[in-house]
């Protein structure tokens, strides 16, 4: 497995932002993804990143459909990839009606369709021949006077595409068109049903294999010292997975809260969605459970940590995606560290 993390520029101090990335460089991991959510944006603080970085990946963790167009999203593209010298991965999202109406006041409406035909035209683009595109989203060139352009620069190098997608057909498209996943609120015991078995449709149905895909997952990291610590540190979780549950999304749109029923938690995330949506946030943190905390994060002891990271090898995970725990800097980098190596005893004996 290969180890990354993600970062938001609006996530604290700028520069301990840019910190924590150049030491994570040096400690050896491969990849960093940048978010924006509804704070900053991504392409920003990558290239700042890339003038920062040697050896890392570089990738946007996601770039949001709506907020900008598809042309937009390939000159973006191609600019990272060229000033960071071919380490840039792109990663696109849907995001949600909460986000794209209620902030940036554009449609959410089909946002599979939009999703398959950003990414024509973004690969196009990046081609460097004339962009011309005729689907139900867009049109390149609109009708009237003009004439289809190229762009007056092309992909010197190849740039990944990754989706983040968590409902079935945005799965399946997944499987279809793109390089790599960035997924979710992952559960490996129930990965099969919720998300492998679609996006395993969508490699079938474009002759691809699993090997085709990098399935990127995340997760936090955290470490206990003994069982009393990590009680303390589960029921400090909950109330954030209750945010995701109830929080996220509007109150009928909520991705998270569909990725966890279809694993397993159908009825506690719908009461914990209910409780959350009516104020009663207290509440809907109580209704989370430790095993839901457990499932879906690398909280433990470190014993703890190293088993599930073999179970997520072994459920096919080839890039996790590590949020480690800390108040301060030194304490995230130490925990961060403490995870590569982990990584690297699992691949070890995986070797063996």
């Amino acid at each position: 497995m290969r180890t990354s993390t993600t970062i938001e520029a609006s996530g604290g101090d700028w520069r301990e932002i840019v910190d924590y990335v150049t030491e994570a460089e040096k400690l050896g991991l491969d990849v960093c993804w940048v978010a924006e959510a509804w704070g900053s944006e991504a392409p920003s603080p990558l290239g700042y990143l890339a003038a920062k970085t040697e050896r890392m990946l570089l990738g946007s963790g996601i770039i949001q459909l709506g907020t900008r167009t598809p042309m937009a999203i390939a000159r973006a593209a191609i600019t990272l990839s060229q000033i960071s010298e071919g380490r840039f991965l792109l990663g696109l999202g849907p995001s949600g009606p909460q986000v794209i109406e209620g902030l940036h006041g554009v449609p959410f409406a089909r946002p599979l369709s939009r999703m398959r035909e950003t990414v024509e035209i973004v690969r196009q683009a990046f081609s460097g021949e004339k962009v011309s595109y005729s689907g139900r989203e867009f049109r390149i060139p609109l009708a009237g006077e003009a004439k289809p352009m190229r762009l007056s620069m092309r992909a010197e190098h190849d740039i990944p595409v990754y989706l983040a997608t968590l409902s079935p057909k945005m799965l399946h498209l997944t499987g279809e068109i793109a390089d790599g996943w960035l997924g979710t609120s992952f559960v490996p015991e129930g990965a099969k049903e919720a998300y492998f078995g679609h996006l395993d449709q969508g490699l079938a149905a474009a002759g691809r294999t699993r090997a085709d895909l990098d399935i990127c997952q995340g997760a936090e990291v955290a470490f206990a010292d003994d069982e009393d610590a990590l009680r303390a540190m589960v029921a400090g979780r909950k109330k954030e997975l209750a945010f995701s549950l109830g929080g996220m999304g509007s109150a009928t749109t909520n991705f998270y809260n569909n990725a966890y029923s279809r694993q397993g938690w159908a009825e506690v995330a719908a009461d914990v969605r209910t409780r959350w949506q009516a104020g009663d946030r207290e509440g809907a943190a109580g209704l989370v459970t430790d095993e839901m905390v457990l499932a879906t994060t690398l909280i433990g002891t470190e014993d703890m940590v190293r088993e599930r990271l073999r179970v997520w090898r072994a459920a096919g995970v080839d890039t996790v995606r590590f949020y480690p725990a800390g108040e301060t800097l030194d304490v995230r980098l130490a925990t961060l560290g403490r995870a590569i190596d982990l990584v690297r005893d699992v691949e070890d004996e995986a070797a063996r």
